[in-house]
């Protein structure tokens, strides 16, 4: 399954605050108050900026994304796009975060072996490639919108797709540290190291995609897939 660069403005609705958490609400990106506080129009504007953005990106890569470039190319004044976003780093980091949505939504509802439905061990086999081909489909948006090492890991989609691993790992090996070993697999995962063994090491996906699947047979202590 690839992930295209073109995301969509809607976002999944938020819980309400006197609603009790359930699982699948643990994985919802940004913040609750932000969301909630966002009137029709805000949103619509945002949503206009944002398919600015990723338009930039398709046709000149992230590198054609500047403030004043998607205010021009969303026909707003430069000062709304600095107001929504703060800063570059803020709306590169707001596309991810549409991204992001789009593949919660194929491991929480989407159909097997990604989705509920399959086996927890093709979950997490699944889950693994799908981040492999969004990571290179979306490569320099990730590199320019990556966050400073010390809020790297506490941002709030690689929160999501941490706790899902977990999930999983907690059905596959249940007397294993599996916050732990769900970190050693995202590692794998990492787009700059993605963008070092593809581009700079001229690996294939298919070798990366067999790597994954060995590294998920080691660390579950399972046979690997025929």
């Amino acid at each position: 399954m690839l992930y295209a660069v073109v995301m969509s403005a809607d976002l999944p609705p938020f819980p309400r605050s006197q609603d009790p958490l359930r699982e699948t609400e643990l994985f919802q990106l940004g913040t609750r108050e932000e969301e909630q506080c966002l009137r029709a129009d805000a949103a619509r504007n945002r949503a206009r900026l944002l398919e600015a953005a990723a338009r930039l990106i398709a046709e000149h890569g992230a590198a054609g994304v500047t403030m004043e470039a998607v205010a021009a190319a969303a026909q707003v004044g430069k000062g709304t796009v600095f107001r929504r976003f703060g800063d570059r780093t803020g709306l590169l980091m707001a596309l991810l975060d549409h991204s992001a949505h789009q593949l919660q939504a194929d491991f929480m509802s989407g159909p097997p072996p990604l989705g509920p439905g399959a086996p927890p061990l093709d979950r997490l086999r699944a889950f693994g490639v799908a981040m492999l081909y969004r990571s290179v489909e979306q490569l320099d948006l990730h590199l320019a919108a990556e966050p400073e090492p010390t809020r790297r890991f506490s941002h709030p989609s690689y929160r999501a797709v941490g706790m899902h691993v977990t999930i999983l790992l907690r059905q596959i090996v249940p007397d294993a540290d599996c916050e732990l070993l769900a970190r050693t697999l995202l590692a794998y995962l990492d787009p700059a190291q993605i963008h070092h063994l593809t581009r700079e090491c001229g690996m294939p996906m298919e070798r990366l995609e067999a790597g994954w699947a060995d590294l998920v047979a080691r660390v579950t202590r399972t046979a690997p897939p025929a």
